[in-house]
C-alpha cells in the first residue's frame, strides 16, 4: 500500500509541475490578447474537424499499441490489443509529464511487468519501438524538407537552430538505442559502470547480486533481439505502422486549418512544417516541450494563418494533440495503476488466507 501511495504521489507531483508550466505558458501568451476577439474567432471555427483531430490522435496512440503487440508476439508473448492500448496511453501520459519524454518507456515497462511481462522482453520491445520511431521521425522530416525545400526553408528559418539540434540529438539517441539492443558487451559495461558508482556512494549494497541479475536479464534480452533479427519482417511492419502513426499526429494542424475554413495550402504543406517542428522541440528538456512548442507554432504557422487566427489555431492544435490527450491518458494511467494495485492487494490477502488456513 505504501508503494502505491508513493507512486501516486510522484504522478501527482509531475502532473502538477506540467500544469504549472502550461499555466505559465498561457499567461505569457495570453496576457496582452483581446479575449473578446479570441472567443469571436473560435466561435467561427467549423466544429466538424475537431473530432476528426481527436480521432487522428486516437489512431496515433493505437498505432503504438499495434507495434507493442506485434513485437511481443514475436518474442513469444501473446498480449490482447486493448491491454497494449493501455500501455500506449500510459506511455503518452508519462512522456508528457517528464522532461524529454524520459518517463514514458520506464512507466510502460513497470506496468507491463506488473501484468506478467518480463522486464527483459518489455524493455526490448519498447527500445525497438523508440529506435524505429526516432528513425522514421528523422527520415520523415528530412524527406519533407527536401520535397518542400523552397516552401519550408523560409517558414522554419526562425527555428533553424532547434531543427539542427533536434536532428543531432535524435541521431545520437537512435545509434545509442541500436547499440543497446545489439551489443551485449556495450550494454553490460554501461550498466555495471552505473551500478559500480552507486555501490561506491553506498546507495547500492549488493553489487554481486546486481551483476547476477543483470547477466540473466541480458541473456533473455539478447535472445529476444536475436529472435527479432531472424524475423526482419516484423521490423518492416513496425516501420510502416510508425509512418502512419506520425502522419496522424502531423495531420492534426491540418484539421485545425480546415476548421478555420482555409483551403489555400494542401495537407503535405502543413505536414512538412509540422514534421520539422516536431524534430526541433522533441529533444528539449521540458515536459511535453510545453512553451517551446507553442512559441515555435506561432512562429512557423504564420505561413498558414492570419494574425487574428494564429493564436486560436495554436490553442486548438495543442488542445487536440497534447492538452486534451494528457487528460485522457492521465485518466487511463490512474485507472491502470489503481486496477493493478487492487489486484495485488487481493492476491496478497488470498496468499495470507491460504497460509493461515
Amino acid at each position: 500500500m505504501s508503494s502505491f501511495m508513493e507512486d501516486k504521489k510522484k504522478m501527482w507531483v509531475s502532473t502538477l509541475f506540467l500544469v504549472a508550466l502550461m499555466a505559465g505558458t498561457f499567461f505569457f501568451l495570453l496576457r496582452d490578447i483581446s479575449w473578446s476577439m479570441l472567443m469571436d474567432t473560435l466561435r467561427k471555427v467549423n466544429p466538424i474537424f475537431i473530432p476528426l483531430g481527436f480521432a487522428l490522435m486516437v489512431c496515433f496512440v493505437a498505432c503504438e499499441a499495434i507495434n507493442i503487440r506485434m513485437i511481443l508476439r514475436q518474442v513469444g508473448m501473446r498480449v490482447p490489443f486493448f491491454r497494449c492500448l493501455r500501455y500506449s496511453f500510459v506511455g503518452f501520459y508519462f512522456s508528457s509529464i517528464t522532461p524529454s519524454a524520459s518517463g514514458g518507456q520506464p512507466a510502460q515497462a513497470y506496468y507491463m511487468n506488473k501484468e506478467g511481462i518480463p522486464v527483459s522482453l518489455s524493455s526490448l520491445t519498447l527500445l525497438v519501438i523508440v529506435a524505429i520511431y526516432q528513425l522514421v521521425m528523422m527520415i520523415y522530416a528530412l524527406v519533407c524538407f527536401i520535397w518542400k525545400f523552397e516552401f519550408v526553408s523560409g517558414g522554419v528559418q526562425g527555428i533553424g537552430f532547434l531543427v539542427i539540434f533536434g536532428f543531432i540529438f535524435n541521431s545520437c539517441l537512435f545509434f545509442f538505442i541500436v547499440a543497446t539492443i545489439f551489443s551485449k558487451k556495450w550494454l553490460r559495461k554501461g550498466i555495471m559502470a552505473c551500478a559500480g558508482f552507486l555501490h561506491r556512494v553506498h546507495i547500492l549494497k549488493d553489487l554481486a547480486k546486481v551483476e547476477k541479475w543483470l547477466d540473466r536479464q541480458i541473456r533473455e534480452y539478447q535472445e529476444g533481439a536475436a529472435f527479432i533479427r531472424r524475423n526482419p519482417k516484423v521490423l518492416g511492419k513496425v516501420l510502416l505502422v510508425t509512418v502512419v502513426q506520425l502522419s496522424c499526429q502531423f495531420l492534426v494542424p491540418y484539421c485545425v486549418y480546415l476548421a478555420f475554413g482555409l483551403r489555400q495550402y494542401g495537407p503535405m504543406d502543413l505536414i512538412a512544417v509540422q514534421a520539422l517542428l516536431n524534430v526541433a522541440v522533441v529533444a528539449l528538456p521540458l515536459p511535453g516541450a510545453v512553451g517551446a512548442t507553442e512559441g515555435s507554432f506561432l512562429l512557423v504557422y504564420k505561413l498558414f494563418f492570419s494574425q487574428t487566427q494564429i493564436l486560436p489555431a495554436m490553442l486548438l492544435s495543442r488542445g487536440i494533440s497534447f492538452y486534451g490527450f494528457v487528460v485522457i491518458s492521465g485518466i487511463v494511467s490512474f485507472a491502470v495503476h489503481f486496477q493493478i494495485s487492487r489486484r495485488q492487494q487481493r492476491e496478497k490477502k488470498l496468499k495470507v488466507c491460504k497460509e493461515s488456513c
